[in-house]
């Protein structure tokens, strides 16, 4: 049985939440972080880091800008996979052939076609 992960990347904020008694910036965007990291928690994602990455945007008709961009990652246990068993092979079924002949046995006379009779000094009745 394997066991993975699902990942999900959300933007970290980037203001403070207003709240009673938080008065600073600091705390303000402390708060709203908190409240991030709750929710996602709260619905079943494990926090993993954060971590500022490159994006290029269009700037004007034809040049672009390198911005940076603030995420969060977080992190689920996926559905355990079973280890697939291995199929086994199809099988191709044939049609029932025809029995092939002996290969005729070069010390014995070729038989002919046609029965031999039977006369009646040969039988041992």
């Amino acid at each position: 049985m394997m066991s993975g992960y699902t990942y999900k990347v959300v933007p970290a904020p980037t203001q403070g939440t207003k709240a009673k008694g938080v008065k600073s910036t600091e705390d303000r965007f402390a708060l709203s972080m908190t409240n991030t990291l709750n929710e996602m928690a709260g619905a079943g994602w494990e926090y993993i880091r954060a971590e500022t990455l490159p994006c290029d945007e269009r700037k004007g008709l034809t040049g672009t800008q390198t911005t940076y961009q603030n995420v969060l990652i977080f992190r689920k246990a996926s559905a355990p996979v079973e280890a697939a068993e291995p199929r086994p092979t199809p099988l191709t079924l044939r049609a029932p052939s025809q029995p092939q002949p002996a290969a005729p046995n070069r010390d014995e006379p070729p038989l002919s076609r046609f029965p031999r009779a039977v006369d009646e000094d040969d039988t041992n009745d």
